[in-house]
């Protein structure tokens, strides 16, 4: 447990509170040194109850004298949170910035001081301790600031370090992948009930599939060409499969797919950051 550090949570909705409950989980922090602000008074309880923290409607109460800042709020209250808490926070905190499309700039250029930002991208999976997050450091960020965030955030899943440039690819590719590969386990289970498996034991061969293929990529580190050709016995079934996939374009379409969303992505970037 780091024993010394102290977090302020700005906004403890579904993602803040899934990365406190990580932190919680893996003893990184205890309850006691985190403070967290909510919106509404109703969520006071919520957020005492569930996580055992200190939970206040004041943004500042919450910031003041923490080591670490964690702006867990939505992109577009992210300029009336920064002039509220911006005079307040010093150069010897870190604040790191989870909201989607808000540059690392954007938060320095709305902060009275050089302070060390962070930006983070995690995915809905976090939630369950499962989430990839991709993480670059503003530029008055140091290696020491960027591994303190990348310790934080392995307590609910993976992480991996980017240049802020391919933020928005990364916002297309993790933080929307899930959308993606909800659609590919919904259409697996749709098949399954077409050729007569229920739809409960069919939802879950193709999950737990799912995870299985993923674990698998992880785990030896393979290409997923070379994991995908060892299923692939000749003239088998799966190639007939595979066939029907090309014929389709699946490949294609999901590529597309990303890379739309990824213009997108840049499209909010640009507007969040005028």
């Amino acid at each position: 447990m780091n024993t010394e550090m102290t977090l302020g949570v700005v906004g403890a909705g579904k993602l803040g509170e899934a990365i406190v409950g990580g932190l919680l989980k893996r003893e990184f922090l205890s309850a006691d040194q985190i403070v967290a602000s909510v919106k509404h008074e109703g969520s006071l309880d919520r957020v005492a109850t569930r996580l055992g923290v200190r939970a206040t409607l004041d943004n500042i109460e919450a910031v003041r004298g923490r080591d670490v800042v964690l702006l867990a709020v939505k992109p577009q209250n992210m300029h009336a949170v920064l002039e509220e808490i911006g005079d307040v926070l010093t150069s010897d905190q870190l604040v790191i910035s989870v909201a989607a499309s808000v540059t690392t700039g954007y938060v320095e250029d709305r902060l009275s001081l050089p302070i060390p930002v962070v930006r983070a991208m995690p995915n809905t999976p976090c939630i369950l301790g499962v989430g990839m997050t991709a993480l670059c450091a503003g530029q008055h960020a140091t290696s020491v600031h960027l591994a303190t965030a990348e310790a934080m955030f392995a307590c609910v899943g993976e992480t991996a370090r980017v240049d802020e440039g391919l933020m928005d690819g990364v916002t297309a590719l993790s933080a929307s992948g899930p959308a993606y590969l909800y659609v590919v386990i919904e259409s697996l289970a749709e098949a399954g009930v077409k050729l007569g498996i229920p739809r409960e034991v069919s939802t879950k061969l193709a999950a737990q599939t799912m995870l299985g293929a993923a674990t698998m990529v992880l785990v030896s580190k393979e290409h997923p060409a070379l994991l995908k050709d060892t299923v692939t016995t000749p003239a088998g079934c799966t190639i007939d499969g595979l066939l029907e996939l090309e014929e389709g374009k699946l490949r294609v379409t999901l590529i597309k797919a990303v890379v739309k969303a990824a213009e997108r992505a840049r499209q909010l970037v640009e507007k969040t950051s005028g």
